[in-house]
């Protein structure tokens, strides 16, 4: 059976959503190891009037805060969830963790607790965007500020064996992010990735996108920094979020608007299910040697509990083995 360990501690709205999240997750037969300082979980769980025999706590005091530069010094704080979690996923008491708390933290624990796939410099944090043309992955979704070349270049080889591995992509076509298509374009970072990205006969290479790329589906790839990454991703966000507002305002404009809004609501909420972050709930730290899944601070529930079973799923297939497996050959 599946095993899902969970950060009771992380997130902007943590623990109230981390438990109602682990809670519908347990309820829908997924075996939730639910981590904290058990007193409190155990009162936010009695608020819900719902203890599934699924779901279990494991007792961690310490909680590490969305705003803590931790990085390596969190070998120091080893009651904290996120140590716990690490450690469940190492000694195979869990198959996977999941956290949507401090994303530095989750990193350095990972390094430390699980190391890095055989050949692999640095992991990437892999975000799968829904889009017209289908999903697309970016990656490096925030896991790494600074990066080199050849990081790049593992994160579109990592990003490949992922999506051919979860949706059946056979040659899936991978984009370089940048400020122009021609090879000329971008910094020094961007030129140099492009040359090895070009020579890697491992990938399906097209060359370098652009911003309004992403949303298309024609990429199913997508590569880049993680500080570029982590900025996209918060802009789509930031743009998709007003556009809605925008809409409800002007449906509120007048009668004739509201009857049009009215009529519009079903198309808009299906537009918005679509473009809605929490089906997938985190992101797989790919290039670690463990289940490592990674969620939006601002996560509620239903993004959490996605998670925990999205974690589940990918466990239960296999994906990340197969990832290690082709990784490990090509670098070793």
């Amino acid at each position: 059976m599946n095993i899902i360990a969970i950060d009771g501690m992380g997130g902007d709205t943590a623990p109230e959503t981390a438990v109602a999240g682990a809670v519908s997750a347990a309820n829908q037969g997924i075996q939730v190891l639910l981590i904290g300082d058990q007193n409190i979980l155990e009162k936010e769980i009695n608020k819900l009037g719902d203890f599934p025999s699924s779901l279990e706590i494991v007792h961690a005091p310490d909680a590490i805060a969305m705003e803590e530069h931790i990085g390596m010094q969190i070998r120091n704080r080893t009651e904290s969830s996120i140590w716990t979690g690490m450690e469940l996923v190492k000694s195979n008491k869990a198959n996977a963790f999941v956290s949507m708390g401090n994303t530095g933290a989750m990193l350095a624990a990972a390094l430390i607790h699980l190391g890095r796939l055989p050949g692999i410099q640095r992991p990437g944090l892999a975000i799968i965007l829904p889009t017209p043309g289908g999903p697309s992955l970016l990656i490096d979704g925030g896991a790494n500020a600074e990066s080199r070349a050849s990081h790049l270049v593992q994160f579109a080889d990592m990003g490949t064996v992922y999506m051919k591995a979860i949706y059946g992509f056979d040659s899936p076509k991978v984009g370089l992010l940048s400020i122009g298509e021609e090879a000329s374009k971008g910094s020094t970072l961007i030129q140099e990735a492009y040359e090895k990205l070009e020579n890697d006969s491992f990938i399906n290479f097209v060359g370098n996108i652009e911003g309004r790329d992403i949303v298309t589906g024609s990429y199913q790839v997508i590569v880049t920094d993680g500080f570029t990454g982590n900025n996209t991703l918060k802009i789509m966000e930031g743009t998709i979020s007003m556009l809605f507002d925008m809409m409800r305002s002007a449906a509120n404009k007048s009668f004739r608007s509201r009857i049009g809004g009215a009529l519009l609501l079903p198309a808009i909420r299906e537009v918005r299910s679509n473009l809605d972050y929490r089906k997938y709930g985190a992101a797989p730290l790919l290039g670690v040697e463990g289940a490592v899944f990674i969620g939006h601070g601002r996560s509620d529930a239903t993004a959490v509990s996605n998670a925990i079973i999205n974690a589940a799923q990918v466990d239960q297939l296999g994906i990340l083995q197969q990832v290690r497996s082709i990784i490990s050959s090509k670098y070793t």
